[in-house]
């Protein structure tokens, strides 16, 4: 039974590859769509004004409460443009007893993120720094009707805005699906020329310290194919479903992480 699902999903993936090829129209649509995120944010500097928790206290209450809170920030998670789809989620997290510094201070350790972030972050680590930013590598596992591995590497700029609040920029610079990962057979597929399941993933974080703790945000955008009519069945809960649940896992393996790093030794 396994090798015919297995066959099955083969089949599947050799009939859409040739179309989820990246187009030029698609490209160009995600790229308005930061343009305009990014004019957004730029907005959001001002005491009060600063994270998408202080639009409300209901928020504020339930994020010191210890809930991880997740929505779409488009209403639905995702937008059809030409050729692919926009997926856009909002997330946002409270780390009791955490500093500034202490924070900043774990995310900035690529080299470490394959510890806390599996089983989704296969590997990490920095290719290069220099003051505020970093070239990273992150090799990815994506697992739900089918698995993928991703080879993505991506430059990460952080900006100080005073001394206790800081943001992130994250922009995916290269996007490569793996072919029989962890085989002899392994070989990277051609950018923007594969089965579509991530072309780009861009985030953006803000971190504040205050209430006892630190604030977590981070706005996660990212380009993939459309749902191919006739194959909804295979492809739609790792298209729709996984931008959602990389977030939250993202967010709650952060949280734990700081929490554990500042707990005592025993």
């Amino acid at each position: 039974m396994k090798r015919i699902g297995a066959i099955l999903c083969c089949a599947a993936l050799a009939a859409i590859s040739a179309a989820a090829e990246l187009q030029k129209a698609t490209l160009e649509a995600f790229q308005g769509y930061v343009r305009a995120t990014e004019a957004r944010l730029d907005g959001m500097r001002s005491p009060g004004h600063f994270l998408w928790a202080d639009q409300s206290p209901e928020r504020l209450r339930q994020l010191r409460e210890g809930q991880i809170l997740i929505q779409p920030w488009n209403g639905k998670g995702d937008q059809a443009v030409p050729g692919g789809l926009i997926h856009d989620w909002m997330g946002a997290v409270f780390v009791p007893g955490a500093t500034l510094e202490r924070t900043l201070g774990w995310v900035q350790d690529y080299d470490r993120h394959k510890e806390s972030y599996r089983p989704e972050v296969v590997d990490s680590r920095v290719l290069s720094h220099h003051g505020n930013d970093f070239r990273i590598y992150m090799r990815l596992r994506k697992k739900k009707a089918i698995t993928v591995v991703l080879d993505t590497e991506h430059e990460v700029h952080y900006f100080p805005v005073d001394s206790k609040r800081w943001y992130s920029r994250s922009y995916s610079t290269r996007i490569q699906e793996v072919d029989d990962p962890g085989t002899p057979e392994e070989r990277l597929l051609p950018a923007g020329d594969d089965h579509g399941f991530l072309w780009r993933l861009y985030s953006y974080w803000r971190f504040e310290e205050r209430d006892g703790g630190v604030y977590l945000e981070c706005q996660a955008l990212s380009l993939t194919r459309d749902v191919p009519t006739g194959l909804g069945w295979l492809i739609e809960p790792i298209i729709r479903q996984l931008p959602r649940e990389s977030l939250a896992n993202t967010l709650r393996s952060t949280r734990d992480a700081i929490l554990l790093k500042a707990a005592p030794a025993r």
